[in-house]
């Protein structure tokens, strides 16, 4: 597995391949499933869509690691328009924002300043951020920016928990104590043994521990998760606790299992899907990819279950 990661990483940094691959039809087609457009006018059209269908949305520009000042503000500056456009055209859609996007490889103070811009407008528009979380490098220095700026902005900030790290058991508790609301991934990032789980069994049983501890006792978590026996486990311990169905809600991506999400709407479950956008979608998806090999046959397999 080494060799392919490091294959696919070497695809994703290769200018030349990237050019080729973005200005092939059938390359944009493929991506298509998964990133519904390069603008924002194609992702809000996506997200309408599937607010008719009873979904909510997270939005997400796509785009991470920038590497001067001006890179970092244009990007506050464009997650603010988002937000603007989410309030005007009415559709149902907070957004996720990364860190390393608003200047954290630079500074911490200036991605701290960067989101408080973010959160600032989206209080105004009675809105919403998740600060996702990236490699475990950047935890926590993520984590202390978003608990700061909970207590300046509280109930407009969540951030995002990774099952598969060590430390997420204390995480868990940390986050539940501060009342700020979480995402729960299992997580996708390429880490050591000596910080992360190394085999899936662990993973899975970390992420059932986490998200009964979050549905037991966390502010709306959302549980994010493909994996429809975690679905069906979350849904039979809130049962068996009495946790009322509008306590969490279930996210899942865009393009991958569209017939769940549609089911789990259809019986009362508050489902969002995670639309990523822009035209860095070659990059993201050959990282994400490396990062954990399994998705490669994930997303084969689920492009048959439409």
């Amino acid at each position: 597995m080494p060799v392919f990661r490091s294959g696919m990483l070497a695809l994703a940094g290769n200018e030349r391949i990237q050019r080729v691959v973005t200005r092939n039809g059938f390359s944009k087609g493929f991506a298509r499933r998964f990133v519904p457009g390069e603008t924002l006018d194609e992702a809000l059209a996506v997200t309408r869509d599937l607010n008719q269908n009873g979904l909510t949305v997270t939005l997400d520009l796509l785009g991470e690691n920038v590497t001067s000042e001006n890179e970092a503000r244009a990007a506050a500056d464009a997650y603010c328009q988002i937000l603007d456009q989410i309030a005007e055209t009415g559709v149902n859609s907070n957004i996720s924002i990364k860190l390393t996007m608003l200047g954290l490889d630079i500074s911490d103070e200036l991605a701290r300043s960067n989101t408080a811009k973010v959160l600032e407008r989206a209080k105004a528009h009675n809105n919403f951020v998740r600060i996702d979380m990236e490699g475990s490098p950047y935890t926590q220095r993520t984590l202390d920016i978003a608990y700061d700026l909970h207590e300046q902005f509280p109930g407009t900030v969540g951030i995002v928990l990774q099952s598969y790290l060590y430390r997420t058991d204390r995480d868990i508790r940390d986050a539940i104590a501060a009342g700020i609301r979480v995402r729960l991934v299992k997580g996708a990032y390429a880490e050591s043994d000596m910080v992360a789980y190394p085999s899936k069994k662990e993973v899975d049983a970390a992420y059932r521990r986490h998200m009964e501890m979050l549905l037991a006792e966390g502010n709306y978590p959302a549980l994010a998760t493909q994996d429809e026996a975690m679905i069906n486990a979350a849904i039979a311990y809130a049962a068996r606790n009495k946790i009322s169905p509008d306590r969490f809600e279930f996210q899942m991506l865009y393009g991958i299992r569209r017939d769940l999400q549609l089911r789990l709407a259809r019986q009362g479950y508050n489902m969002r899907v995670y639309v990523p956008y822009g035209t860095q979608w070659y990059p993201y998806y050959m990282r994400r990819l490396a990062e954990r090999p399994a998705n490669v046959f994930f997303v084969l397999r689920n492009l048959l279950k439409r």
